[in-house]
């Protein structure tokens, strides 16, 4: 992105950053969709799908969309949070958004959230968010690009989520599991049936393997809207995964009943296997169910299909891995990827996590893979301190050697030092989106020549 439109975009996040985090959402939607309708309702100008889960949302819209694009369509992708910059949440093409493109739709919005929160005070309520602004400036800002088609990824939950102004034409579920249960509730139904508030009168519901209480509140929403229900491993299925040079090598029955030729998919883990087979569902769910996706658009959509923050290598010398695993689904997935894809001795662990995450969960989850552990703030004030998190590690992974760290750059300074000195380590960043971030960045300043 060139100076100009880093400035501009810059410009749209610092005012976004005076509005309440989107770490604090607020269960509600009419504010939204008021300040849509005084934007022009730009939501309802292409058609959407929407992708709710816990985890496994990144990565499916990701694939969802570059499968749309190899078809032709002018997409538009939503995704939250970013890693490093903030132009990643919003895609046109595959590509960040013109920074210039996003300031001018944001422009045009101060109108309406003046309006918007003025009659919120008014009545007694706070402003809008910063993610209530965020979801109705991508919509904005995609109406304004145009687009043909947009992949919406839901920020938190479903049915009051600020994505949910739009009339998705098809739904998508990934994995449903325990997160944010302080918002969202402390059991998979509960959450489940927040997130099946995305379900809209006629649109087709596709829905990877779920827990059976949440598979029944996402039927009984289906059922209600009158849409389609299909679910992976009854409508569709994967029907062979094996490990290859740089991903996997996956075939798979699409909603027509028709095997797909072997596939190669450039991500590691099963679970990418498992999101791109329902990514592929939803997309003939879009065209319609009898009509498979023709295997010339699969071999480009998935053969360009990419995952940051993902089992993303950001350095070689020695090997270092980022993934933004924060939960404990997240690290099983994440763990059983390690150990089926690389053939390290040993592996360091450079961990930071979140106050609101099930830190134990996600330790234990990691065990089995973890030779040691470095445990590292987050840049936030919601990071756990090391030394209490040193705790937890101690508990979670007993018998493996815990350090603390100051911050992130020593803590990898420190893993960095420890693989150089054996054959066959590396080290693996994990535990928060916010740290692979910061990762990232880190690698890049010190121009590690990878990520």
């Amino acid at each position: 992105m060139n100076p100009t439109n880093a400035d501009a975009a810059a410009r749209v996040y610092e005012e976004l950053l005076t509005r309440v985090g989107e770490a604090n959402p607020r269960p509600r939607i009419e504010p939204v969709r008021r300040l849509a309708e005084l934007a022009g309702t730009p939501q309802l100008s292409y058609p959407v799908i929407q992708v709710a889960g816990t985890n496994g949302k990144t990565s499916t819209s990701r694939a969802i969309e570059s499968l749309l694009r190899a078809h032709g369509l002018r997409t538009g992708l939503f995704t939250s949070p970013h890693l490093v910059d903030f132009t990643e949440r919003f895609q046109l093409d595959g590509e960040p958004i013109d920074g210039e493109l996003l300031a001018s739709a944001w422009d045009e919005l101060r109108l309406p959230l003046e309006v918007v929160d003025a009659e919120l005070e008014a009545a007694g309520h706070g402003p809008i968010t910063f993610f209530e602004a965020l979801a109705v400036l991508a919509y904005a800002a995609f109406a304004d690009a145009p687009i043909e088609v947009a992949v919406i990824e839901v920020g938190m939950g479903g049915e009051w989520d600020a994505t949910n102004i739009a009339d998705a034409r098809v739904a998508v579920f990934t994995p449903i599991d325990l997160d944010h249960t302080a918002i969202l509730g402390r059991d998979v139904e509960t959450i489940a049936r927040t997130k099946a508030g995305i379900v809209k009168p006629g649109s087709a519901v596709v829905t990877a393997e779920q827990h059976p209480d949440a598979l029944a509140e996402l039927e009984a929403a289906a059922e209600r809207a009158g849409s389609r229900f299909v679910v992976q491993g009854r409508d569709f299925r994967l029907i062979e995964d094996r490990v290859a040079v740089g991903g996997r090598q996956i075939e798979f029955v699409g909603l027509s009943g028709r095997p797909y030729d072997p596939a190669f998919v450039p991500l590691f883990g099963r679970h990418q296997a498992e999101n791109v087979t329902l990514a592929v569902a939803a997309v003939e769910a879009f065209f319609g169910a009898e009509r498979p996706v023709p295997e010339e658009v699969l071999d480009e959509g998935l053969g360009q299909l990419t995952s940051p923050g993902r089992l993303q290598l950001i350095g070689t010398d020695p090997v270092i891995y980022v993934d933004a695993a924060h939960n404990p689904h997240g690290a099983e997935a994440l763990a059983r990827a390690v150990a089926e894809s690389f053939s390290f001795e040993e592996l360091a662990l450079v961990v930071g996590v979140l106050e609101e995450k099930d830190a134990f969960g996600l330790l234990r989850a990691l065990a089995p893979i973890a030779h040691r552990v470095t445990v590292t703030p987050v840049e936030s004030p919601r990071s756990i301190d090391p030394t209490a998190l040193r705790e937890v590690a101690e508990d979670a992974i007993p018998d493996t050697p815990v350090e603390v760290a100051d911050s992130l750059p020593e803590a990898l300074d420190e893993a960095r030092a420890w693989a150089a000195r054996g054959e066959g380590r590396a080290v693996l960043v994990v535990g928060s989106v916010l740290l692979a971030g910061e990762a990232i960045a880190h690698a890049r300043s010190e121009e590690w020549g990878i990520a």
